[in-house]
Formats: C-alpha cells, sequence, structure tokens
C-alpha cells in the first residue's frame, strides 16, 4: 500500500490558491505595462492646456467736478496781541457768518489753522520785538461749483489775505468708477465674441476678472492774493471754472472657450 502524502496537484484546496496567485500576477503584470506605457507616451509632450482667452478692455467716463474746496486765512500782526486776536476773530466770524447767509452749510466750513508767534527785526545781531501774528484761516467745501467765484468775492470783500488751495473733485467717484468698470467688461467682451467667431469656437463662462484704474486726483490751483484778486472790496468775482475729469477702467478677462 502506498503511504505517500497525496500530490499537491489532487488538493482542490491548493489548486484554487494556485490560481489566484497566478491570476494576480497576470493583473498586476498587465497595470505595470500599462503605466510603463503612459509615462514613455508623455515624455516630451507638453501638459495639456486648458481651453480659455484673455482679453482686454477699457473704459472710460468723462465726470464734471461737482465739489470745490478752497481755503481762506487772516494773517493780522500787532504790538498788542488782544488787538490782533480780535482783528483776526471778527474777520474770520464775520467770513463764516456770510458763508453761511450764502448757503454753505456748518458742517462744510472747518478751521484748519489757527497760530500765534512773534514777530523779529533783526539789527546790527540783535532782534527787536515787532508784534505777534495770529493767522488763522478755514477750509471751505462748496457743494455748488458754480458758488465759487462768489465764495472767492467774499473774502476779496472781507480784504482776507490768504487764499488758496483751491480744487476741484468729483463728490461720489464710486458711481463714475462703476460705470467706467463696465463700459470696460462689456468692451472686452465685445472683444472676445468677435475673435472667438473669427477661430470657430463659442465662448464660455468668465474664468477670471481683474483690473486696473486711472482716478484723477482733485485738481489744486494754488494762487497768489492778486491772481485771485484779494486785497481790495467792492470787486467783481474771478472767473473759475472746474473743467472735466477722466476716471478710466482697464479691464483684463479670462473666458473659457467650450
Amino acid at each position: 500500500m502506498n503511504t505517500c502524502c497525496p500530490k499537491f496537484k489532487e488538493n482542490p484546496i491548493f489548486s484554487t490558491l494556485a490560481a489566484l496567485f497566478l491570476l494576480v500576477v497576470i493583473v498586476g503584470l498587465a497595470l505595470w505595462a500599462r503605466n510603463l506605457y503612459k509615462q514613455n507616451y508623455y515624455i516630451g509632450k507638453n501638459p495639456q492646456i486648458d481651453r480659455t482667452i484673455t482679453i482686454a478692455g477699457e473704459g472710460k467716463v468723462t465726470a464734471i467736478p461737482d465739489i470745490a474746496t478752497v481755503t481762506l486765512g487772516m494773517d493780522n500782526t500787532n504790538m498788542d496781541i488782544q488787538v490782533a486776536q480780535k482783528k483776526n476773530s471778527d474777520t474770520i466770524n464775520s467770513l463764516i457768518t456770510q458763508l453761511k447767509a450764502f448757503g454753505i452749510a456748518a458742517e462744510d466750513i472747518q478751521t484748519v489753522n489757527y497760530n500765534i508767534y512773534p514777530q523779529y527785526d533783526y539789527v546790527n545781531n540783535s532782534q527787536t520785538l515787532k508784534g505777534y501774528t495770529v493767522s488763522q484761516s478755514v477750509a471751505v467745501k462748496v457743494r455748488q461749483t458754480d458758488k465759487i467765484n462768489n465764495v472767492i468775492k467774499i473774502a476779496g470783500d472781507l480784504k482776507l489775505n490768504q487764499v488758496g488751495g483751491l480744487s476741484f473733485d468729483v463728490d461720489k467717484p464710486e458711481v463714475y468708477k462703476q460705470q467706467a468698470r463696465e463700459k470696460a467688461l462689456q468692451n472686452a467682451k465685445d472683444k472676445a465674441e468677435t475673435l472667438a467667431k473669427i477661430m470657430g469656437v463659442k465662448l464660455g463662462k468668465v474664468i477670471s476678472f481683474s483690473e486696473n484704474g486711472t482716478y484723477p486726483t482733485p485738481y489744486t490751483m494754488y494762487s497768489s492774493d492778486k491772481a485771485m484778486g484779494i486785497g481790495g472790496g467792492g470787486g467783481t468775482a474771478p472767473s473759475v471754472s472746474p473743467g472735466s475729469q477722466d476716471i478710466i477702467i482697464d479691464a483684463s478677462v479670462v473666458y473659457e472657450l467650450d
């Protein structure tokens, strides 16, 4: 009688495990070969490029300044400091009263300077007190630019000797910026649609958007007393024009191509 162990091939469990092992090896080799093929196939090839197009657009809006600012003040020198203070106070108070009567709101009149300092004469290396100078000035915001001429005339009638910093600006620039932005986007869209038509592709959604703006700073005119017509009362109002300001938005828009 043969007492030898049964052959492995006659064991069903062993046969099943061997078949599974062989299957795993075959699948593994197939995946390895596939990955190796893909790796070799893409060597030297450019990465995938998204189907997008970048277009620049410009929007410009011309705004007429609707607000003016001017600084009005008085310098007064006297040996008696109280006399100098009183003269300055009386003049500036009269200025504020007339400005309010002319329709300038109290919140649009702001004191921006008040100084008291001694003045000296220097003779033979020695100084002699000349008096005390009181300097006071207010910044006036005029919300109707056609009134600025008469505001300056009031300063002349009161014989103020400090007038300057006249500037014009737009009270609500964001309104004009938004208008320019919308024009820039429309300009970019028109360009993109035309180019897509020429290329024979369909314009998709906006991927990204960026902008740069040119925003004018307030135009300031610094003038001497004579140039502004200051120094004597009863004269005519000077001619001052606010001009115009261009607000420009440059937009860069990236579109998807379908």
